[in-house]
């Protein structure tokens, strides 16, 4: 497959996430960030600078995205301009209910829109994606997502002892 005609086929699966596909690609155009609905194609979950870089062992830029590359194997999205560093990577969709990190890591579902960067926007300043999707539907496992939480929770707890 041609690379841009891929790129430009994961862009609009991602601008279908909005009722208007035409808006997210203005906002993508005007600001480089669009508001997406989630809920339909994805939901996110809401990760910490610090859950992520105890997780990965690690807090430079490089070797915390290959960290997060192998252990989701999906797209995240990092937006540094609110709450501190977080980290966003999209799922597959599911309920709040279904979701048992809701306290550590909460799930972003339906009601919540998310800044979601334009394709090819992979480095600051503003949001950008850590690790930007492959190919068209692809999403993180909550499973992955979870897998993480727990290594990143193990760790601080096992630093504190």
């Amino acid at each position: 497959m041609d690379p841009q005609q891929g790129e430009s086929e994961i862009a609009e699966w991602l601008a279908r996430a909005q009722q208007n596909p035409a808006q997210a690609w203005r906002e993508w155009s005007e600001g480089g960030v669009a508001l997406l609905p989630l809920g339909s194609r994805f939901v996110a979950s809401r990760l910490s600078e610090e859950l992520v870089h105890a997780a990965a062992g690690r807090s430079e830029p490089q070797p915390v995205a290959a960290c997060l590359e192998q252990l989701l194997d999906g797209p995240v999205i990092y937006d540094n301009r609110t709450m501190g560093g977080t980290y966003y990577p999209l799922m597959r969709c599911q309920s709040r209910t279904s979701w048992k990190y809701q306290h550590i890591a909460p799930l972003l579902a339906v009601g919540t829109y998310l800044g979601v960067p334009r394709l090819g926007r992979l480095r600051p300043p503003g949001t950008f994606w850590v690790v930007p999707p492959r190919e068209v539907g692809d999403v993180c496992e909550p499973a992955a997502v979870g897998d993480l939480i727990t290594l990143a929770c193990t760790t601080v707890r096992d630093a504190e002892r």
